[in-house]
């Protein structure tokens, strides 16, 4: 019985792939650049969006500790914007599989308890499932890891419902199509020509805007549940 390999994981090495390959070709343009010049092409867009996720991040973990989670925060932003956005170019998009947005929650969440460790030390970490009284153990353990499952699923919940939306349009417009197509005294199934008039609409809204905001708000959570851990005079 020969293994089967569901069709996403090529989608997702592809672009796990682009995207590597695409910021060491954008990190050598950077390295290479003259401070002393001002910057022109695509360095200006790069350090105008690195600057922006740097004093984000310095907001809400403070400017110690900017440098340290400043790059995972602009990986994840960049990786789950663009995987949000793939189905624009006919492919699916890879945060549509609960396995990738469960694997971004917990390595999210791995961070944060590593943060958590850090500043609060591992003593401090167990006796806070004692907090505020010890028969509150069990919620306090399911309230540790709760988080994994609340961010994978509603990244992923959200990024799925707008691909079935849009799968449900295109077989809209394809009856549609067929049916004015039908009309003009043509039979049987005709090109979908409904679909590039009256998707894009959707489109502009399912997978950009909502891809953005799905992003934002997974980022968002990322920094605010980081910053929690880190004391008010480390900021």
């Amino acid at each position: 019985m020969g293994i089967k390999v569901q069709s996403d994981v090529f989608i997702i090495v592809f672009v796990t792939l682009l995207l590597a390959v695409t910021m060491i070709y954008l990190t050598g343009k950077l390295n290479k650049a003259d401070p002393m010049e001002k910057p022109g092409g695509i360095i200006v867009p790069v350090l105008l969006g690195i600057q922006k996720v740097h004093d984000t991040v310095k907001e809400n973990v403070g400017e110690k500790n900017a440098e340290i989670f400043t790059p995972y925060i602009l990986t994840i932003s960049v990786y789950i914007f663009f995987s949000n956005i793939l189905s624009l170019f006919g492919f699916s998009s890879p945060t549509a599989n609960w396995s990738v947005t469960l694997m971004l929650a917990i390595i999210t969440w791995v961070i944060t308890q590593a943060a958590s460790f850090k500043y609060s030390g591992v003593k401090n970490w167990f006796l806070s499932f004692l907090e505020p009284i010890p028969v509150l153990l069990p919620i306090n353990i399911l309230g540790k890891f709760t988080s994994i499952i609340s961010m994978s699923l509603r990244l992923f919940g959200n990024i799925l419902c707008g691909s079935i939306i849009m799968s449900l349009v295109y077989s809209g417009t394809q009856g549609l199509s067929n049916l004015i197509a039908g009309w003009l005294g043509a039979g049987g199934s005709v090109f979908n020509f409904m679909g590039p008039i009256l998707a894009p609409v959707l489109h502009a809204y399912f997978d950009v805007f909502a891809g953005f905001i799905q992003t934002l708000v997974f980022v968002t959570l990322t920094m605010v549940f980081v910053g929690v851990e880190v004391p008010d005079d480390l900021k």
